[in-house]
């Protein structure tokens, strides 16, 4: 048997029109999983689904807005007319950030950080796991946190308490859903270049950053490819509720 094989298993990754989610929905893909793309534009997502495509990879685009419940509701009676079967595998991967200091930021600004990070990661870890009972298939899910989440960090507080809040709901979904034989994990990245913090990257401030790493550079995508496959196949079939940090040693950094 192939290490990490997801053949014969379907996988749901949310925000993968772009970014990290798009990385994601390659790499499982070449393991060999049935790829469902999610996103709100459905034209990303075919491009995305496209070039999976072309690599070999099998790819079903969705559109999907995390922050509704009807398109929720509607993404995933559309992959159930589909496949005929709940996915095996979320990736919970929808994410986006406001910066502004605490005491400035707008309240429709926070909301729409919450609305986004934590409850849809809610929203949707609840249909894909009302799927998975009903057909008593277990699972997987996956969920993306971040370091922000276990270190402050300036101008970004909506962000970093919706992912710790995301840590914690992790564990607590993990609790609950390993009766139905259904893990839940998260990973937890450092910096790694997306379209939330790129201009931030490649800032002075963000080579400063940089310098702070112990590994003295910020992460490259593949280097995430290695844990999401762990806890996606079966390999990682003994572990739920835990969090796996890829941050170059980014936490170990003294206050």
């Amino acid at each position: 048997m192939r290490l990490f094989s997801l053949t014969n298993k379907t996988a749901l990754i949310t925000g993968a029109s772009s970014g990290l989610g798009q990385h994601f929905a390659h790499v499982l893909a070449d393991a060999g999983a049935y790829v469902v793309l999610a996103a709100r534009r459905l034209d990303r997502l075919e491009e995305v689904a496209e070039s999976i495509e072309k690599r070999g990879g099998k790819a079903l685009p969705v559109q999907m807005d995390v922050t509704s419940d009807d398109s929720v509701t509607g993404a995933f009676a559309e992959i159930r007319e589909a496949l005929g079967r709940p996915c095996d595998v979320l990736v919970n991967n929808s994410g986006m950030s406001r910066e502004g200091w605490f005491w400035e930021m707008p309240e429709k600004d926070w909301d729409t950080v919450i609305e986004t990070n934590l409850t849809g990661v809610w929203r949707v870890a609840k249909h894909a796991t009302k799927a998975m009972i009903d057909a008593g298939s277990g699972g997987s899910i996956i969920n993306i946190a971040s370091i922000t989440a276990l270190r402050p960090s300036n101008m970004i507080s909506a962000y970093s308490a919706s992912k710790a809040a995301v840590n914690h709901l992790t564990r607590t979904m993990a609790l609950e859903a390993s009766r139905h034989g259904i893990r839940v994990n998260a990973i937890a990245p450092g910096y790694f270049k997306t379209a939330i913090n790129d201009e931030f990257l490649d800032s002075e401030a963000g080579q400063r950053m940089a310098k702070r790493v112990p590994m003295r550079r910020f992460g490259n995508y593949e280097e995430l490819s290695g844990p999401l496959l762990l806890l996606a196949s079966e390999q990682g079939g003994y572990m739920t509720g835990s969090t796996l940090v890829v941050d170059g040693g980014h936490t170990l950094t003294p206050l």
